[in-house]
């Protein structure tokens, strides 16, 4: 029989998977540490609402990106140890994912920084 939904049990496993994220991921913490100061500059750029929504929404991926890049780094190493072709490219391809996440931001932030000095 399937459990019964419960939105704050689910909620308390969502939020060990930050603490899990912040305690173990040095990326994830660097990546905080960058995103937070560039979150709170963006609330005093003379944007719109919604490239102000745009700006903070791709740091929201590049965080959901590293997340889902570790979940899948650990179900690999959990499932096959040693190495394996087919581990390193699911390995690979959730690493690419964070990369390009990181490079829409990058390109975003540059769009609208460009479009306010010019």
């Amino acid at each position: 029989m399937k459990p019964k939904y419960d939105f704050f049990k689910n909620s308390k496993f969502a939020f060990e998977g930050l603490a899990a994220m912040l305690k173990n991921e040095a990326a994830f913490r660097f990546e905080l540490c960058v995103i937070l100061p560039l979150a709170l500059v963006s609330l005093f750029l003379p944007v719109s609402a919604a490239q102000h929504a745009l700006l903070i929404a791709v740091f929201g991926l590049v965080l959901v990106c590293e997340c889902l890049n570790t979940a899948i780094e650990a179900v690999v190493d959990l499932v096959s140890p040693d190495f394996h072709p087919l581990a390193k490219i699911a390995k690979d391809c959730a690493s690419a994912a964070v990369c390009l996440s990181i490079c829409t931001a990058a390109i975003t932030w540059a769009w609208a920084i460009f479009s306010l000095i010019f």
